[in-house]
């Protein structure tokens, strides 16, 4: 019986080993082909919103000029949305265009909100919630699901409403965190090099978008509609066009440093 399961285990270290490497060998070979570009909310959610703002048309304005520059820069490269125009779109089929189409990268812009005081930029990868603002800022972005029908079915019971739910939800491993952590933090760094903005950094948190793509993903806050001034950028032509020429540029850089 020991020499059967002796067999066994050698045969399983063998596969192991012969996985890695095959793994190793995609990695070596990875290339950054096709992105999916998600413009939070839309349609009956309209997000959160400033004075004269509202999330969803600042999100939908970002992607669109974003999705040009990509394509004039990499022509190659396939690009999805998961909404071009002003319809509501949830959650879990936002993953599934991405999921569908293999994409190598997921990239879903939103805009925060907050005490008035508060500005700057923040990228997220899936993860632990590491401080009660970015459970709040998770609890916010997931609570989107209200609006749909059937959501706890949809999302495995999942209830939005509950912060137990958004600690055990968020202890799910992501296999692309590292990779979804790397492009995080060049997207800050191109707000900050490009986009004069002033960066509150790479953060984890459990958001319901990103819990199902198979690739590495992030979501953007791009900034605060809550703050006068912030909210006069975010809501211009040329702040939008500056925030999507710092994601293209982390686009670039994240691309070289896969290939």
């Amino acid at each position: 019986m020991d020499a059967y399961r002796l067999l066994g285990f050698t045969w399983l270290f063998a596969f192991a080993a012969a996985l890695f490497c095959s793994f190793k060998d995609i990695q070596r070979g990875y290339k950054l082909r096709s992105v999916v570009l998600d413009a939070g909310h839309g349609g009956k959610d309209p997000g959160t919103h400033g004075k004269k703002t509202k999330e969803k048309d600042v999100t939908l304005s970002v992607i669109l000029k974003l999705g040009k520059l990509l394509k004039a820069k990499y022509p190659e490269m396939k690009i999805y949305y998961t909404r071009k125009d002003d319809n509501f779109v949830e959650l879990f089929e936002r993953a599934d265009i991405a999921n569908r189409n293999n994409a190598d990268l997921f990239i879903s812009i939103h805009c925060n909100s907050g005490p008035s005081h508060v500005q700057g930029s923040e990228t997220y990868a899936m993860g632990l919630h590491t401080s009660e603002g970015n459970l709040k800022v998770a609890k916010r972005e997931n609570a989107v699901i209200l609006k749909e029908e059937n959501y706890l079915k949809k999302y495995d019971g999942f209830d939005p409403n509950s912060p137990l739910a958004h600690i055990f939800f968020a202890n799910i491993q992501n296999a692309y965190l590292d990779q979804s952590l790397s492009f995080a933090q060049k997207v800050e760094q191109q707000f900050e090099n490009l986009a004069g903005k002033q960066s509150r950094g790479v953060k984890q948190a459990g958001f319901l978008v990103l819990w199902k793509t198979a690739m590495p993903s992030v979501l953007i806050e791009l900034g605060y509609l809550t703050h006068g001034k912030e909210e006069k950028v975010l809501g211009s032509e040329e702040g939008q066009e500056q925030a999507a020429k710092a994601i293209l540029k982390a686009i670039g850089k994240f691309k070289e440093e896969l290939e």
